[in-house]
């Protein structure tokens, strides 16, 4: 296990329990708030053009990137529990170094050290954007 302390690990589990249990209600609460709007949308229907269907398409890609991004959040914290359980959490998966307490306290999922994650970022930066 990393160079923390039992403080520094609870300190960092409770951080991690309290966010994933904050995801799961920002969830629950968009899943009820988009049923009923879209109730209302139903109700309210009337003929538009083609510029509201613009807006309604983007808006419902919008909501479902935001719970992709909820669902990988979700994700990136159970793996982290399982780093604890496994002993492994607080090191880095690339080059096995401690990763810094007061970089887990800002960013509890981490995997990398913050030399790691930079090299991790410059190399694949471009990936996911097109090319010419």
């Amino acid at each position: 296990m990393a160079a923390l302390t039992v403080q520094q690990l609870d300190q960092l589990n409770q951080q991690l329990k309290q966010s994933y249990q904050d995801l799961l209600q920002e969830i629950h609460s968009e899943l009820d708030n988009t049923g009923d709007q879209h109730r209302i949308d139903l109700l309210n229907r009337e003929p538009g053009d083609s510029g509201d269907e613009s807006l309604a398409n983007a808006l419902a890609d919008f909501n479902v990137l935001r719970f992709d991004r909820h669902i990988r959040d979700l994700r990136d914290i159970e793996a982290a529990f399982g780093r604890i359980k496994a002993g492994e959490y607080g090191v880095c998966t690339d080059c096995g170094d401690d990763i810094a307490f007061e970089r887990l306290r800002a960013y509890p999922t981490a995997k990398r050290c913050i030399v790691c994650q930079q090299r991790h970022e410059k190399q694949f930066a471009h990936e996911g954007h097109p090319k010419l």
